[in-house]
């Protein structure tokens, strides 16, 4: 019996077979979930094109979680496919190079207001928007970067995940008495499609295998993947508000 064995899941931030979203729903599907993707916009076709590449096909719906009309159909959207969720994943993340690469003291808010608004308010906003098909047990997972730290060229997408952070235990609160769990997985530096958009990303992965008592490989998602797919599992009934590290250990060491 797998890990996951009879979970319906909903999972955010497939768009190449490298992103770490794609490892957890490969997962998800080998340890016996149902799982559905979301995309949007152009991006949609490639998420139809990526899903064919899971060990069982997903279903594609439509979802922009900037977007009011998107949120609000969600719930009807996923339920042609699943009659509920037992677990959600938030792989969703952006920031405009104008605020990142040595641009925070030059940030303008319009652009770091779309970080923060794609960032970290979506968590929220993927919860609300998913809630209606959550039972008691469910698990809301999401992905961070430590955000306990000024990063090198990370500038506003790091103050993003810090709310995003934020967001997770404000909403680990609220959800909680609903039987709703939720909580993050900070990784260490993986060489995905978001990464390699960050303006001299190098310098945040530098040393990083050096420093992690356990090593790190960059290029590795599976790590990772597994750690969320282990959140939504039956395996932390009484966990939330929590950040998981996994990083090689990295975040522990000093200089």
């Amino acid at each position: 019996m797998g890990l996951l064995e009879g979970k319906k899941l909903l999972v955010t931030g497939v768009l190449v077979d490298s992103s770490i979203a794609f490892h957890v729903a490969r997962l998800a599907q080998t340890e016996g979930a149902e799982v559905v993707l979301t995309s949007f916009g152009r991006q949609l076709r490639l998420t139809q094109a990526i899903a064919k590449r899971l060990p069982s096909p997903a279903p594609v719906v439509q979802l922009d979680v900037t977007d009011g009309d998107d949120l609000a159909a969600l719930a009807e959207r996923v339920g042609e496919h699943v009659d509920r969720l037992d677990g959600v994943v938030h792989s969703i993340g952006f920031a405009p190079q104008s605020v990142m690469g040595g641009n925070f003291l030059a940030g303008e808010w319009d652009d770091v207001a779309t970080a923060v608004h794609v960032s970290a308010y979506s968590l929220k906003s993927l919860a609300v928007a998913a809630k209606p098909l959550m039972t008691r047990g469910s698990s809301l997972v999401g992905l961070t970067f430590d955000a306990r730290y000024a990063w090198p060229v990370y500038d506003w997408m790091g103050v993003a995940k810090a709310a995003f952070e934020a967001t997770s235990r404000y909403l680990a609160r609220d959800l909680g008495p609903d039987g709703i769990r939720v909580n993050l997985v900070s990784a260490g530096p993986v060489r995905t499609t978001a990464a390699k958009s960050i303006p001299g990303f190098e310098a945040m992965e530098g040393g990083w295998p050096e420093r992690a008592p356990l090593g790190w490989d960059a290029s590795d998602p599976e790590p990772t993947a597994r750690a969320v797919t282990a959140l939504l599992s039956d395996w932390f009934p009484a966990t939330t508000g929590e950040i998981v590290h996994v990083d090689g250990g990295f975040h522990a060491m000093g200089l």
